[in-house]
């Protein structure tokens, strides 16, 4: 411990909704998003960069999308960095989330957070919750590790400063993530470095942003040093646009937004990176960074009703109270439309610091450019360029330290993905200072361990945990490994990474395969139905895909996640009738599962029978899994129940 200030390992008892299960479904269907469209004026940069590098699907991560509404009292470990003007809480086991940050002359909690942890569709991987400052890898939207575990452990400099490191393996990009925290003695700001690197003998295609959750008061400005910005629409749309003037609207004050908008602030190239929160004493979050760290975000989610009613939705109010938040977020692009190239054998490392920007309230509040002025003269009084600089190299110098002491384990995939690349002869990074324990190893790596090892003579089995990579692909058509499983994860990871019809073809033809042979399991016959079915609704063969969804839940028909999907896909794809048909032989537990209660009542509204859907909704629906942006039950209620007012409880959309 360094005098002054101290690292603390405890406990925090949160209010929090169980996760679930993950989905058994390997993601092999492609990512949700808009088409990305870029109006005039919009630099050539940001729009090459957003149609470069973009993730096909989430694979090989499951989707964490088993979580209901209720929450119990829940221990989680929680690391305390605390001086006498700072007190910062994190959270390991939830993504290593800076949970909460207090400024103690003032006694206000500078990010948003809560006693109830509620988690919601808005993340790659589905499940995500409000509050705190999340790190995000990979691609666009919340990061897969956001819900999981990271590697934590106590790291003790030299100089005796303890500091929290986190770490962990990207399944997506493959590459690996290290979050360095400290709070040297009497500093008003706590400390982040990020580290990136990238052992792969080519370039990828690299994002990250941090993402902070602020209090959104009626007197809360958001402040960053620029005059234009790129606004965003839930459409995929882009334009440039002025902050303090948008149509007609001051929109850097958050409450003064009707509707749910992004803001990227477009900082010149030589601007320090900063970006305040200020409420109306002056007093918010500054999120300051390195060069490195360019882009400038302010989200709000508008004034409106389905505004509101998602702020409910994440954060649950306590005695009445509603507690609103905007977001201030820092990002290795000008957007979160692009990627940004990462080249072969990179590291890349930048710091990030947290405190209490304490303007002159009447500065925050004066015409922009004056607001601007007097924010960049508080940044510097608060972590100046050269104190800034000092801590990267600090942080450079601590990076490859081991830790002292384990705090938490993540995921074993780090631990495989060192095999995988010695077995291979192919690089990896020095792992002194973030190691992958064997320890970490559980049963979903251990069938991948053993065909590396070349045990041989076994059949490899189609239960295993997913995995990508050409050569697994190569070790799965040895000859000595043949089988039906094999056939099968050959044929999940050719679907996953396919780019044409014959690829897709090529999928389609292995799990016809795999069905053939009677050695295949129940679970994964219904798992090869399911993606045969896929493949041929990819490839236009509509009514054999859908039966193949329906083969496959026939042949597990307890399997909530089949059976959503396929309901899901009947309807998509205009059939109605099959939906109904497997929501009738849906066992009961699962036929009074919010999701799929809804698509029940699509289902009868599509096939012509509005009364049926009306009356559902009026007895109640409720989808805890309902996504960021879905206006479905919305729609459902207005097209079904004419001319009356649309419930508190439905209403969720943005536009």
């Amino acid at each position: 411990m360094t005098s002054g200030s101290s690292l603390t390992v405890t406990t925090r008892t949160i209010e929090l909704a169980e996760l679930g299960p993950e989905s058994p479904l390997p993601s092999v269907r492609p990512l949700l998003e808009p088409p990305y469209t870029v109006g005039a004026g919009i630099p050539g940069e940001i729009a090459a960069g957003a149609q470069w590098g973009k993730a096909k699907t989430i694979y090989p991560y499951p989707m964490q999308d088993g979580y209901a509404r209720e929450t119990t009292a829940t221990q989680l470990t929680a690391v305390v960095l605390e001086n006498e003007r700072l007190k910062a809480v994190f959270l390991p086991q939830l993504g290593g989330r800076l949970w909460q940050l207090t400024d103690k002359a003032t006694g206000k909690e500078l990010l948003h957070t809560g006693d109830r942890i509620q988690f919601a569709n808005l993340a790659l991987r589905n499940a995500w919750f409000a509050g705190g400052i999340e790190w995000n890898i990979g691609t666009r939207g919340h990061s897969p590790t956001t819900c999981a575990p990271l590697h934590a452990a106590l790291v003790r400099g030299p100089d005796g400063q303890e500091v929290l490191r986190m770490w962990e393996f990207d399944r997506l990009r493959e590459v690996v993530f290290q979050i360095d925290a400290w709070l040297p003695a009497d500093s008003p700001v706590v400390f982040a470095a990020v580290r990136l690197r990238n052992p792969n003998a080519e370039t990828v295609p690299m994002y990250w942003w941090t993402n902070a959750a602020v209090p959104q008061t009626p007197g809360t400005r958001v402040i960053a040093p620029a005059e234009r910005a790129y606004a965003t629409d839930y459409d995929g749309s882009m334009a440039v646009v002025a902050p303090a003037d948008f149509h007609g609207v001051d929109a850097t004050w958050p409450v003064r937004n009707p509707a749910a908008a992004d803001f990227f602030f477009d900082l010149a190239p030589g601007e320090r990176r900063w970006e305040v929160a200020a409420d109306d004493a002056g007093d918010g979050l500054a999120l300051v960074s390195s060069a490195r760290l360019r882009g400038r975000k302010l989200f709000v989610w508008g004034e409106s009703a389905g505004g509101h009613r998602w702020q409910e939705w994440l954060t649950p109010s306590a005695g009445g109270v509603r507690r609103h938040y905007a977001e201030i977020q820092a990002g290795l692009a000008q957007t979160q439309f692009e990627h940004v190239p990462m080249p072969a054998g990179a590291s890349w490392q930048w710091v990030e610091a947290y405190g209490n920007a304490a303007l002159d309230p009447a500065l925050a509040a004066a015409g922009w450019p004056a607001a601007v002025a007097h924010g960049a003269e508080r940044v510097q009084a608060l972590v100046s360029e050269a104190s800034l600089e000092a801590a990267l190299a600090d942080a450079a110098a601590r990076a490859d330290l081991p830790p002292a002491e384990f705090l938490v384990a993540g995921s074993g995939w780090g631990a495989l993905e060192r095999a995988r690349r010695r077995a291979a002869g192919r690089g990896w990074i020095d792992e002194t200072g973030t190691p992958f324990s064997p320890e970490t190893l559980t049963a979903d790596q251990a069938p991948w361990l053993a065909l590396l090892r070349d045990d041989g003579g076994t059949p490899f089995p189609d239960a295993a945990a997913f995995v990508k990579g050409l050569d697994w692909e190569r070790l799965l058509a040895d000859p000595r490994n043949a089988g039906p499983g094999a056939l099968f994860h050959r044929a999940v990871m050719l679907q996953a990474r396919a780019d044409a019809p014959d690829e897709l073809e090529g999928a389609a033809s292995l799990y016809r395969e795999a069905l053939a042979d009677p050695g295949l399991s129940r679970a994964g016959g219904a798992l090869a139905h399911r993606g045969l079915g896929l493949a041929l609704l990819s490839t236009g063969g509509t009514d054999e895909g859908i039966s193949e969804l329906v083969r496959a839940c026939a042949v597990e028909p307890g399997n909530r996640w089949l059976l959503t999907e396929a309901m899901t896909l009947c309807l998509e794809h205009g059939v109605p009738g099959p939906a109904l048909l497997l929501a009738g032989r849906a066992p009961a537990p699962l036929a009074g599962v919010g999701r799929i209660r809804f698509l029940t009542a699509l289902a009868h509204a599509r096939a012509g029978e509005p009364a049926v859907a009306a009356r559902m909704l009026r007895e109640g629906v409720e989808v805890p899994d309902l996504r960021e942006g879905e206006n479905t039950i919305t729609a459902l209620w207005r097209e079904v129940c004419p001319g009356e007012d649309v419930p508190a409880q439905y209403q969720f959309s943005m536009h």
